[in-house]
């Protein structure tokens, strides 16, 4: 009997509420709430986003990005690899990543069977497709 949209809309909403309750998800929940409890840590990770943003709006008007700005962009970047919560949140972010391809590979496993190997492939990336040239 050929699965409905309901169906599988009610089986991904179940998959939703297992992964919120999977280690590697409260893991990396537990590890953002520390960052954002922690000053220092917090104060870190928006100077490096604030610095970013600054050098990417540069770089798109057509400017360089100073030796200067290397150096302290750098700096910086040390500073939050040395924080011991970052690392922490770093760590628990790749296992929630981890995790998520796991799953994204074991739901399109399945359709490479039946749709045949590159057309599974090219239904699982988003966006419009050109098929057949």
């Amino acid at each position: 009997m050929p699965a409905d949209t309901k169906d599988i809309l009610a089986h991904a909403e179940k998959l939703g509420q297992m992964l919120v309750d999977h280690p590697a998800v409260e893991k990396y929940k537990a590890a953002q709430k520390a960052i954002a409890d922690d000053t220092d840590a917090r104060s870190l990770m928006g100077d490096f986003n604030r610095m970013i943003e600054a050098l990417a709006r540069q770089e798109q008007q057509g400017l360089s990005i100073t030796d200067a700005q290397r150096l302290s962009l750098e700096a910086l970047q040390t500073k939050l690899a040395s924080n011991i919560k970052v690392k922490a949140m770093n760590i628990a972010q790749m296992d929630f990543m981890d995790l998520l391809r796991k799953v994204s590979e074991s739901w399109q496993k399945p359709l490479g069977g039946a749709m045949g190997g590159a057309a599974a492939e090219s239904a699982a990336r988003p966006g419009p497709q050109i098929v057949g040239a």
